[in-house]
């Protein structure tokens, strides 16, 4: 917001413009620039024109003429399509006023005739075609950069997703490691109690036979456990690798910045 008031300031200095920024129900968002006493303190500071403002406020898109007799503008700001807010402003003459019709108005809402007039008289004069290229000029430049910084947080948001999955991926990784050092001991008991119940079945000759099958589908099934095992150890490394790579720091400081 305080880069976004910046381009609203600056913008504001150039053109003499009257501007604020408002959300989808209308509040501030941001700092008032170049508001007039004219608009805000006596227009604004009746009952009835306020109720004409904030109709125009309301129902004004582009460049309009409001009730009052100025040029306001209502600018759209889009976020990927969806609307988050408005640019208004302006606050401006197209043209040196007519007295008379501005009397009408002031008698119309309640206001001192005298005093609305003089207020009137310091409202800045500009064309109606320059209040046009400027307000969509700012029009422009904001949603630029609404939806820049948009895509920079999204983009942040993501890189901050994919680091704690990398994080918890590495400790599952570490947590497979350890199971397989611990599948490797079984095996190894595996392959032991095998070759003794091999020895045991030799000592019994004839009678062992059977002891002797299962001996050696023992023997098999360690075997077989050892290099599925094996197998497994391998992906887990490249994985870890992988893990590892992902995991560098000064990577995702820079995707964050």
């Amino acid at each position: 917001m305080k880069e976004f008031n910046e381009i609203m300031r600056h913008w504001a200095i150039a053109t003499g413009l009257a501007t604020v920024a408002v959300d989808v129900d209308g509040n501030y968002i941001s700092d008032c620039y170049n508001f007039t006493d004219f608009c805000i303190k006596l227009t604004r500071g009746s009952k009835e024109g306020l109720r004409r403002c904030v109709k125009c406020d309301r129902e004004g898109n582009g460049v309009y003429h409001c009730h009052a007799g100025l040029i306001d503008f209502g600018i759209d700001l889009l976020v990927k399509g969806e609307k988050v807010g408005s640019v208004i402003g302006g606050q401006v003459l197209p043209a040196q006023p007519d007295e008379a019709a501005f009397r009408k108005v002031a008698k119309e809402i309640g206001v001192n005739e005298d005093e609305y007039i003089a207020a009137l008289k310091k409202v800045n004069v500009r064309t109606e075609e320059s209040i046009n290229a400027a307000a969509h000029l700012l029009g422009q430049v904001l949603n630029e950069f609404i939806n820049a910084e948009f895509e920079r947080t999204y983009v942040k948001d993501i890189v901050v997703g994919l680091k704690e999955g990398v994080e918890k991926t590495s400790a599952l990784v570490t947590e497979i490691m350890q199971s397989t050092q611990e599948l490797k001991k079984l095996q190894n008991r595996q392959k032991i109690l095998s070759l003794n119940a091999s020895i045991e079945a030799a000592r019994a000759g004839e009678h062992g036979r059977g002891f002797t099958i299962v001996a050696n589908e023992v023997g098999n099934i360690s075997e077989s456990s050892s290099v599925a095992n094996e197998r497994v150890e391998k992906l887990v490394q490249e994985i870890s690798e992988v893990v590892s790579h992902l995991h560098d720091e000064k990577k995702f400081e820079m995707l964050m910045n």
